[in-house]
């Protein structure tokens, strides 16, 4: 801009030096001094030619100025964001995975729900003795606070993350606004999306590990009232049927 500045100036002069020389001259359109002719048209002529030179050069120190800018202006937008927090987030996703892989008894597994479920809640062996009957009852019982046990681990750990979500949103948010450049603000913009996928996770995580304790529960009201239509069909078919006494029947 300081070179600009300077061109513009001297074009300036040598225009106002232009206007002069060509007000004061009266002389004739020849004049010889000492031997040389001067001549103040053609000298007025190569002032202006100098004057349209220093023009056509201004305006290529402007074309090579908006280039820099360009230029830098480039650079900004291909600056990379110095805030990351995938490993943060990548680390609080496999901790709430660690704690679904650790469900007690009856884990996420398609095989292992159905072995379960075959065992001790649609295949129910009412035909059983009373303590084989007793024991199946107590498994399903523990099967079902096992997994609101594990219902209340997950979100117990979703809640433990809603701390680090809010500093994270934080940082984010101050990086995108002083961002340099178009990178920078679109990595805060992505990284704010991976946090909502971890959020979303944790949800996710929650609704699967509740509804899975509400499925066990469901399941083991609906095993007990099987198991107790047979327990009181048992009680009434060896009960002693009541005959009114002789006494009774004489007193009637």
């Amino acid at each position: 801009m300081t070179r600009l500045r300077i061109a513009r100036s001297f074009a300036v002069r040598t225009a106002l030096a232009l206007a002069s020389t060509s007000a004061l001259v009266s002389t004739p359109a020849h004049a010889q001094f000492g031997g040389v002719v001067y001549d103040p048209s053609n000298y007025a002529q190569n002032v202006l030619t100098a004057a349209r030179t220093l023009e056509q050069i201004n305006n290529q120190i402007r074309m090579l100025q908006n280039q820099a800018d360009s230029l830098v202006n480039e650079a900004r937008n291909l600056q990379s964001l110095p805030l990351t927090i995938v490993q943060p987030l990548q680390e609080q996703i496999q901790q709430t995975q660690k704690l679904l892989n650790e469900a007690q008894r009856i884990a996420y597994d398609v095989r292992k729900i159905e072995s379960a479920f075959d065992q001790h809640y649609k295949n129910i062996p009412l035909g059983a003795s009373q303590q084989a009957m007793v024991t199946s009852a107590e498994a399903r019982w523990q099967n079902s606070v096992a997994a609101f046990e594990d219902a209340l681990k997950v979100q117990a750990g979703t809640v433990a993350n809603i701390d680090g979500s809010r500093e994270a949103i934080g940082e984010l948010l101050s990086a995108s606004q002083s961002a340099a450049g178009a990178l920078q603000a679109a990595q805060a913009g992505n990284q704010l999306l991976a946090l909502q996928a971890r959020q979303l996770s944790d949800l996710t995580a929650t609704l699967a590990a509740t509804g899975r304790a509400q499925a066990l529960d469901a399941a083991e009201r609906a095993a007990v009232k099987a198991q107790a239509r047979e327990q009181l069909r048992r009680f009434l078919a060896v009960r002693p049927r009541y005959t009114p006494s002789t006494n009774q029947r004489q007193g009637n």
